[in-house]
């Protein structure tokens, strides 16, 4: 089994990725998703294997968290975790946490907005609206430093 992208490909992954950023910042987000499913697309078989599937996937989660897809959202992040190094990063529990939030599911919300607060700090939080962090500092001692 191939252990790296060719140089190529990984060019053309984040080009791909790169424009689907700037449509995003646009809040143009369905042309953002057609970037980064074409990014995906350039993935050879086994899709999840490969590290760059877990940006791709996690810009495919976030286009669809903030076009107010929540189940699109929660599915592409859900296949984030279970690419390299997804389990423990910071960014997919925060926004598996903000959908399961929206979802109103409390325990897997505050599970997950605990680990990312655990891996990320508070800073995890910043430029997010302040109910998430409102409700993990509900369920959570106070660190001795403070938040």
């Amino acid at each position: 089994m191939q252990t790296e992208l060719t140089d190529e490909i990984h060019a053309r992954i984040k080009s791909l990725c790169a424009d689907g950023d700037l449509w995003a910042e646009r809040k143009d987000y369905e042309s953002a998703l057609k970037k980064y499913l074409e990014a995906s697309e350039l993935l050879p078989e086994p899709i999840l294997a490969w590290e760059a599937a877990t940006w791709i996937f996690a810009a495919v989660g976030d286009a669809h968290f903030h076009s107010g897809n929540i189940k699109e959202a929660y599915n592409a992040f859900s296949k984030a975790t279970h690419c390299p190094g997804g389990i423990g990063n910071p960014f997919l529990h925060l926004r598996l946490g903000e959908i399961q939030f929206e979802l109103g599911n409390e325990l897997v919300a505050a599970d997950e907005l605990t680990r990312a607060y655990m891996a990320g700090g508070s800073n995890i939080f910043k430029g997010e609206p302040d109910k998430y962090f409102d409700f993990i500092k509900l369920r959570l001692k106070m660190p001795a430093g403070g938040w």
